[in-house]
């Protein structure tokens, strides 16, 4: 028997047998046992290939592969439709693809557009005002949106939120307050980003043992976490322990 026919052979038997565990129509079974060639092809892309498309994985990975051929693809269809309905939806898909792309000061403006009438005071809009607004380098500008945002939406509670609030008064150099909005912070997060960041600005004030406590701490956690977390948190665990290293 040539190579050929052999692997044939146990391509045919590796479909039969999928074809049985996964309770195809029997009709499979003939046709790729009495049709070498066509049968096998025909199951595979009538029968594996839709399968495929359809699991969560294997989606991502084709929007990956979409958006690094054509990364702008999203945002003009966003754009597109932003433009066509109007309504705050389709608004805050556009504004939030914009500050994605790296021109938040554009997408400072869709979102102003859409922080209109009844969703004046969103808070999901309000916190992507704030997002955009920090990339864009206006921290001062950011955090007063927050502080609106609490104001107006007293029940609101967002650990990214928080977070950025953090983080622009970090940047707008209120140092005493930052640290209390971190260490409140780092008693809830889920991730590593908001410990790592409270240590690095207790270096950065001289407050060196506590930087390296909640450093410790933080890798303490994450060597007893599941390792799906230290996977998901892997650049900001490495930033830690590079921290960790230099004190």
């Amino acid at each position: 028997m040539s190579l050929a026919f052999i692997i044939s052979l146990v391509i045919q038997v590796l479909l039969i047998v999928h074809c049985i565990r996964t309770g195809r129509n029997s009709l499979w079974i003939w046709a790729i046992a009495l049709l070498p060639l066509a049968g096998p092809v025909a199951y595979v892309l009538v029968e594996i290939v839709p399968e495929l498309f359809r699991g969560a994985g294997t989606r991502r990975a084709v929007r990956g592969v979409r958006r690094a051929l054509d990364p702008e693809q999203d945002l003009r269809r966003y754009e597109a439709e932003a433009r066509t309905s109007g309504d705050v939806a389709s608004r805050q898909r556009y504004a939030a693809e914009l500050s994605r792309q790296g021109r938040p000061g554009e997408a400072v403006a869709v979102y102003r557009q859409a922080l209109t009438g009844l969703y004046e005071s969103d808070p999901n809009l309000m916190l992507g005002l704030a997002q955009a607004q920090f990339a864009a380098g206006a921290y001062t500008d950011a955090r007063s949106t927050l502080d609106t945002l609490i104001e107006r939406n007293p029940d609101f509670r967002s650990a990214d939120g928080h977070l950025l609030y953090a983080r622009a008064l970090e940047a707008e150099g209120n140092r005493d307050k930052a640290l209390e909005e971190y260490a409140e912070l780092a008693k809830y997060y889920s991730g590593a980003e908001a410990p790592l960041r409270y240590a690095q600005l207790l270096r950065a004030c001289g407050r060196t043992d506590q930087a390296r406590q909640v450093l410790r701490e933080l890798l303490e956690h994450a060597r007893l976490a599941p390792r799906h977390y230290r996977k998901m948190q892997q650049a900001w665990l490495a930033l830690a322990e590079r921290e960790m290293s230099t004190l």
